[in-house]
């Protein structure tokens, strides 16, 4: 009998099908790469002056002018922390109703559960600065604007985590509450509220942290806060008003994480 010397095998990481999917995939990227740098049509010029120019305002931004602080800038911070505080509870306020809509084990309604889900979905596809522009255009510019944009594009945020924690809640106490025949608000109460307290009281939280850095943005379109006096000092060329009022919404981000943080090992 004749033994027929065997063939090495190699190996190989990929499959062929799988090397071609990621030969596509990479190709597709590069495609999607080159048209998009055509499309936003870079300047060379601009892009290889750019260090210079950085450089060149910089400058005139330092050292930053502190006593502009207390006539132009207090105020206005001020303002920017109470419209995330505003926001913040009208999201919660209009969250709460629709979270409980969106939790099919609470409300066992399909449509009212697909409307619930279409609000929250909507109130998230839409960013801050939109919201912030519509609600000039209806209420003008100023606080009111922007903590009613602020709170519209937080209902999303607020009302999914808090569907969501609705919808994980163990059903011994809510089975236990009704077969003793206590009626729906108690239910709430006494089942669902102890198992998604710390998760409302995290998701407030943190929502608070984000729309802080958010409210500070918004005043650049009309909206209130300390981003009207930050739009106000880079028309007029005031860079060292500008990096004044940069350093002082760091500040106040920075001290946010903060307090936020500390709370929450407080409470949580």
């Amino acid at each position: 009998m004749t033994n027929h010397p065997r063939t090495p095998r190699t190996w190989q990481r990929f499959s062929p099908l799988r090397r071609l999917a990621r030969f596509s995939l990479l190709l597709a990227a590069g495609i999607a790469l080159a048209i998009s740098f055509r499309t936003v049509q870079v300047v060379p010029e601009f892009l290889f002056d750019a260090p210079t120019q950085m450089a060149d305002m910089l400058t005139r931004m330092w050292p930053p002018d502190t006593s502009h602080y207390f006539s132009g800038v207090h105020t206005a911070l001020v303002e920017t922390m109470h419209i995330a505080g505003m926001g913040t509870i009208i999201a919660l306020a209009l969250s709460l109703p629709v979270a409980l809509l969106a939790a099919n084990n609470i409300t066992p309604y399909p449509v009212l559960n697909w409307f619930a889900r279409l609000i929250l979905v909507t109130s998230r596809s839409v960013n801050t600065l939109v919201w912030a522009i519509l609600f000039v255009a209806v209420f003008g510019p100023g606080a009111l604007a922007g903590s009613v944009a602020i709170g519209f594009r937080s209902i999303g945020f607020c009302g999914k985590l808090m569907g969501e924690a609705l919808e994980e809640c163990h059903k011994g106490p809510v089975e236990a509450l009704r077969a003793a025949g206590a009626p729906w608000p108690s239910v709430i109460l006494k089942a669902y509220w102890p198992q998604v307290a710390p998760a409302f009281w995290g998701t407030s939280l943190f929502r608070w942290d984000i729309n802080v850095r958010e409210s500070a943005v918004i005043g650049l379109v009309g909206a209130g806060g300390i981003g009207m006096a930050l739009d106000t000092a880079i028309n007029l060329f005031r860079w060292n008003q500008v990096s004044l009022i940069l350093l002082c919404i760091f500040a106040v981000v920075v001290c946010m994480e903060i307090a936020t943080t500390f709370i929450r090992k407080r409470i949580l």
